[in-house]
C-alpha cells in the first residue's frame, strides 16, 4: 500500500510543474506585450505626436528643443545647489553635534 501513495505524489508534482510552466509562459507573454507597448510608446513623442524626421532639419524646431533643454538644465542646477546647501548644513550640524557629545 505504500507504493500506491507514491504515484499520486508524483502526479501531483507533475501537475504543479506543469502549472508553474504555464504561469511562466503567461508571464513571458505579458512581458512581451508590455515591451511591445513600451516600444510603440517610444515611437511617439510629446503627447502622442509621431516623430517627424523633418524636425531634425528645421532650425526653428531645433532651437526650441535646445531652449527647452536649457530650461530643464537650469532648473536642475538650481535644485542641485539647494541640495548641496542642505547637505553642507546637515554635515555642519552633525559635526558640531557629534563633537559636543564626545
Amino acid at each position: 500500500m505504500g507504493e500506491t501513495g507514491e504515484p499520486k505524489k508524483d502526479e501531483h508534482e507533475k501537475e504543479e510543474k506543469h502549472a508553474d510552466r504555464e504561469d511562466k509562459e503567461e508571464k513571458d507573454k505579458k512581458k512581451k506585450k508590455k515591451k511591445k507597448k513600451d516600444k510603440e510608446g517610444k515611437d511617439k513623442e510629446d503627447g502622442g505626436k509621431e516623430k517627424n524626421p523633418e524636425d531634425k532639419k528645421d532650425p526653428v524646431k531645433l532651437r526650441q528643443k535646445l531652449e527647452k533643454l536649457d530650461a530643464k538644465m537650469q532648473a536642475l542646477v538650481a535644485k542641485r545647489e539647494d541640495i548641496l546647501k542642505l547637505l553642507n548644513e546637515a554635515e555642519k550640524n552633525a559635526a558640531s553635534g557629534g563633537a559636543a557629545t564626545s
